[in-house]
């Protein structure tokens, strides 16, 4: 019983899952900021060939 005591204070007390969460946290953000990013620089790109397409 105390084996099983002390497993579970040393589960309690390891952070590593933890940190694992946060990377994976930031890694979807960044990600998410990219894809809105790519987008809007497409959409911005796609306004101004068109324009320049209809000047022609």
């Amino acid at each position: 019983m105390q084996r099983l005591l002390t497993q579970a204070q040393r589960f309690m007390r390891d952070e590593d899952g933890a940190t694992m969460v946060e990377y994976a946290l930031m890694l979807a953000l960044i990600a998410v900021v990219c894809i809105v990013a790519v987008t809007a620089i497409g959409t911005g790109a796609d306004g101004m060939f068109n324009s320049i397409a209809n000047d022609l």
